[in-house]
């Protein structure tokens, strides 16, 4: 491990609404981020967004399937930054349709989209974040994981069944020393570019990457696979670019306001 550059976090769909809130807070943090996304022109205005960020760098990649994770994977590790953790917030495509009036591979699309790209994320990062003196792996979970979502129910099968895939890799990845946690998030989420059909409710998506980062900081011995997200995010990350990353998050950790709760 080169002891002479800061960790930097992996980012994945960090182009997405999800994501784009978790690199922000993580450059308020102070960490460097290395921000991955499919969408070459959405990564190149997330790079114009923090264009005075020094600890922003950007990679085009996907995790739809194993090569394609593989292949991330392979590339992450010929970087010469230590690996801190893992931050998978990608997400299926949304299409509105009742269940009922779609054929059965309309829900198998839904299960590759969402569910089997977390897997093959996990299967190809977990063991290289391992390898890389990293120990956090976080996902990101939608909305209406626990209920039906109307219009939605694709997704809200898919998102379910991510649920309980993060809770099998949490059991999985414990005698590797990485532990796997998802931040629950029970609505939809609101940034810059859709304030104005945002309804009461919605989330931030700066508040939820706020939380990520009091996430990333928690060092309980048993913290829970499930974490869920509340409303009331956390002050803003103190942020030093040129302090150790493991020290910024201890003082995000310790704030009263944490946007979380176990």
């Amino acid at each position: 491990m080169n002891g002479t550059l800061a960790p930097e976090v992996l980012v994945i769909g960090a182009s997405g609404r999800v994501g784009s809130g978790v690199g922000a807070a993580l450059l308020e943090a102070g960490s460097p981020v290395l921000a991955v996304a499919r969408d070459a022109s959405r990564l190149q205005r997330l790079a114009a967004m923090h264009a005075d960020e020094p600890g922003l760098e950007t990679m085009v990649a996907s995790v739809a399937d194993d090569g394609a994770a593989q292949d991330l994977a392979r590339r992450v590790a010929r970087r010469p930054r230590p690996l801190r953790a893992v931050v998978d917030a990608t997400a299926g495509t949304r299409r509105a349709s009742r269940l009922l009036d779609q054929p059965t591979p309309v829900l198998s699309a839904s299960f590759e989209q969402e569910v089997l790209s977390h897997l093959a994320a996990a299967r190809h990062l977990l063991p290289l974040l391992q390898r890389r003196g990293g120990d956090r792996y976080l996902l990101a979970g939608g909305p209406h994981a626990l209920c039906g979502w109307a219009g939605y129910g694709h997704a809200s099968i898919a998102i379910s069944a991510t649920r309980m895939l993060a809770r099998v890799l949490h059991e999985e990845a414990q005698p590797m020393g990485v532990r796997v946690q998802m931040l629950s998030i029970d609505a939809p989420v609101w940034t810059p570019d859709n304030t104005a059909r945002a309804c009461a409710g919605w989330h931030s998506a700066l508040g939820i990457g706020r939380a990520m980062v009091s996430l990333l900081a928690s060092s309980s011995p048993d913290a829970r696979c499930i974490v869920t997200y509340a409303e009331q995010s956390g002050a803003h990350p103190p942020g030093m670019l040129g302090r150790d990353f493991a020290s910024v998050l201890d003082a995000a950790s310790s704030s009263p306001d944490a946007g979380w709760t176990a």
